[in-house]
């Protein structure tokens, strides 16, 4: 009986790619189109005003009912949601909702920084 001594080649190990935070849901930002920690991100939600218009507020807690946009806390990501009218389409609202309070919130955060 005869053996044959191939040698036995073995696949290497792909390099260690460094590995996302994963600690957490992700979600994407409605101006940056960027994929992140829900943490790192801020939830907005349409408040209905009573007279079939819509106003849009920070859900800092994350309780609110209804639908969340989720959105980076810079003014760059906030003025590219608003130029390619993210909010109407990602809270599934018709018409142009008040943004005022976002605004507020955003500027202040950027403004602390």
């Amino acid at each position: 009986m005869t053996v044959d001594c191939a040698v036995i080649q073995r696949e290497t190990p792909a390099p260690e790619r460094p590995h996302r935070r994963t600690e957490g849901p992700v979600r994407t930002c409605v101006g940056c189109r960027k994929r992140e920690l829900a943490v790192d991100l801020l939830r907005v939600v349409a408040v209905s005003n009573g007279n079939g218009h819509c106003a849009l507020t920070v859900d800092q807690a994350g309780n609110l009912p209804g639908r969340g946009a989720w959105l980076h806390p810079d003014d760059r990501c906030l003025q590219a949601a608003f130029r390619r009218r993210a909010f109407g389409r990602a809270l599934r609202i018709t018409g142009s909702p008040d943004t005022s309070a976002v605004v507020e919130y955003v500027r202040a955060q950027t403004g602390a920084d």
